[in-house]
């Protein structure tokens, strides 16, 4: 009887197998499909070919010559590109944790039960995100000129100096921070309201009941649990800013002169510009590496927290 139980049941299977409907293989393929037709077509077919242009001499017309690795010696002998570079690290190192404090700080004011209008209050705060970049940079520079701007007539209005927003460097990089900071905080703000919405209640309740003051339970219940979002936060935060460029070009056109000049700016100035697509095309090879081994480094480095 046992036997016969065994046999039935691989028939059994057989038939559940041939009573599958074709769609239900199908329909994954094609989407499967179609995905991996948009990455080669949109990803990997411009990145090849972008990597074939940094090995020659293409001006964007007539036909590319091979110099081999000539672009990336003058590269990293360029001292422009030094300079360019530690102003891209240096705007995502002052941003990225402006944007997580600004947005985490929203959110968690939008979730906390005190707020009234929290409907209202996300739809305000996520406008800006809703607006192009090329737009904010308008925005701002409209606030920020020195000679038409809102802010410096503000100043002269409660007798105050008036600030030098677009030929000082830093200031010009400060507004760059603030009117990144005010269009990207709508999007990470939903992550952390996200993310703060499942954290279990019972757990500050418990370390309520404990004694736990309202900033030992952020610090060591909400924040501990945030980490997989910061986390998030952060890369995507990273790796926007060493990509920033529209906001850049309306605001300050990466001035004053070329001092607020980052990556993606000198690759479109050298390669469009000054028709230089090969040498731009090895820059544009070198940013994608910075961007990977930042990527693997934070991905590590959460990983091995996630060990301990």
């Amino acid at each position: 009887m046992a036997e016969t139980t065994t046999a039935a049941a691989p028939s059994g299977t057989t038939a559940m197998r041939r009573r599958t409907r074709p769609g239900q293989t199908l329909v994954p393929l094609l989407f499967i499909a179609i995905a991996f037709v948009l990455f080669c077509v949109f990803f990997v077919g411009p990145g090849a070919l972008g990597l074939y242009y940094s090995f020659t001499d293409y001006r964007g017309v007539g036909s590319p010559r091979w110099v081999g690795l000539d672009n990336y010696q003058r590269l990293f002998a360029d001292e422009q590109f030094y300079a360019v570079l530690g102003r891209t690290l240096t705007y995502t190192v002052l941003s990225v944790p402006v944007h997580v404090v600004v947005a985490l700080g929203i959110a968690l004011l939008l979730t906390s039960a005190a707020t009234r209008f929290q409907t209202v209050a996300r739809v305000i705060f996520f406008i800006p995100w809703l607006i192009s970049p090329i737009v904010a940079g308008v925005i701002w520079r409209w606030l920020f000129g020195e000679n038409f701007g809102l802010i410096n007539y503000l100043f002269t209005v409660v007798n105050l100096p008036t600030q030098r927003w677009e030929t000082d460097g830093n200031l010009s990089l400060l507004v760059l921070i603030l009117a990144g900071t005010w269009g990207g905080t709508a999007f990470n703000m939903l992550l952390f309201i996200a993310a703060l919405k499942n954290i279990p209640k019972s757990y500050l309740e418990a370390a309520e009941i404990d004694g736990a003051t309202s900033s030992q339970r952020f610090f060591r219940i909400v924040l501990p649990l945030l980490r997989p979002t910061m986390f998030l936060v952060v890369l995507l935060g990273t790796l926007g800013a060493m990509k920033e460029f529209a906001l850049v070009q309306a605001l300050n056109g990466g001035g004053p002169g070329t001092q607020n000049m980052f990556m993606v700016q000198y690759i479109y100035r050298t390669g469009f510009e000054r028709a230089q697509i090969g040498y731009a095309s090895a820059v544009s090879m070198v940013l994608m590496g910075i961007l990977v081994v930042i990527a693997i480094i934070q991905m590590r480095f959460d990983r091995r927290e996630d060990l301990a």
